[in-house]
C-alpha cells in the first residue's frame, strides 16, 4: 500500500495554497494523540513526543519541503517555519471567502450535506481570517437562501432555532427521509406489484360468478325485488 493511502488526511501542497485546512487538520490530530505541546514553544515536552510530533508533520507535507526542512528535528521550530512561509494565505483566503459566502445558496445544491460541506468549509475559512461568524449568521444565511416555493423550509423561519446545530439536524432528517422514500419507489414503482396467488384466484372467482349470475338476470331468473313484484302480479 502506497505511503499516501496511509495519510490522515491530504499533505501540505508545496504552494501552500493548502495551508489553513492542513494546519486545522494536523492541530486536531496532534492534540488527539496528546503530543500538541511539541510544536509550541516555552513549553516542556518529552523527548518521545517531540520525535513523534516530527513524523507526523513530516509525514503530511510534500515532498519537496521534506527536502527544504531535511535538517529540521524540532517539530516546534519546522512548525514556525512553515507559518513564516505560508501563513499569509490569510490575505488571499479572506477576500475569496467573503465572495463564496455571498454567493452560496441552500437551493443551488441538491442535497443537504453537499451544502453543509461548503458551508462549514467557508465558515472555517472566515474564522481563521479573524472573521466573526455566529449562528445567526449561518442561519439567516440558510434561511434566505431557501427557494421561496418551497414552503416546507420557509416554516423552519418560524420554528425560531437558536442554533445552527438545530436547523442542520432537521434539514438532515428531511433529506433522510425523502431519499428513503425515492429508493423504496425506484425499487418498487406504483402498480408494479402482482397480486399474491390466494387474492388473484379470488378476484377470478368473483369475476365467474359476475359473469354467470349476470348471464341469469338477463334471461330473467333472477330473483330480485323487481322480479318477485312481477311475478306476483
Amino acid at each position: 500500500m502506497s505511503n499516501s493511502a496511509k495519510l490522515e488526511f491530504t499533505s501540505l501542497e508545496v504552494s501552500g495554497k493548502n495551508y489553513v485546512p492542513w494546519m486545522i487538520n494536523v492541530k486536531m490530530h496532534i492534540e488527539s494523540m496528546g503530543i500538541s505541546n511539541a510544536i509550541y514553544e516555552l513549553i516542556d515536552c518529552l523527548a518521545q513526543e517531540k520525535a513523534k510530533a516530527q513524523v507526523f508533520l513530516h509525514k503530511h507535507i510534500d515532498g519537496m519541503l521534506k527536502f527544504d526542512y531535511l535538517d529540521i528535528n524540532d517539530p516546534n521550530i519546522l512548525w514556525n517555519l512553515l507559518k513564516e512561509r505560508f501563513d499569509h494565505q490569510k490575505e488571499v483566503i479572506l477576500p475569496n471567502s467573503i465572495e463564496e459566502w455571498r454567493i452560496l445558496r441552500f437551493q443551488d445544491l441538491n442535497k443537504v450535506n453537499e451544502y453543509k460541506s461548503a458551508f462549514f468549509r467557508i465558515c472555517s475559512q472566515l474564522k481563521y481570517c479573524g472573521q466573526e461568524v455566529t449562528d445567526e449568521d449561518m442561519l439567516e444565511k440558510t434561511y434566505s437562501t431557501f427557494h421561496a416555493t418551497n414552503i416546507t423550509l420557509q416554516k423552519y423561519r418560524l420554528q425560531k432555532f437558536t442554533k445552527y446545530s438545530e436547523l442542520n439536524a432537521c434539514l438532515l432528517l428531511v433529506d433522510q427521509n425523502k431519499e428513503l422514500l425515492m429508493k423504496n419507489h425506484e425499487s418498487r414503482p406504483t402498480g408494479s406489484v402482482e397480486l399474491p396467488e390466494s387474492n388473484a384466484k379470488n378476484i377470478d372467482g368473483y369475476r365467474n360468478n359476475t359473469r354467470r349470475s349476470g348471464r341469469g338476470q338477463g334471461r330473467g331468473q333472477g330473483r330480485g325485488y323487481f322480479n318477485q313484484n312481477q311475478s306476483h302480479n
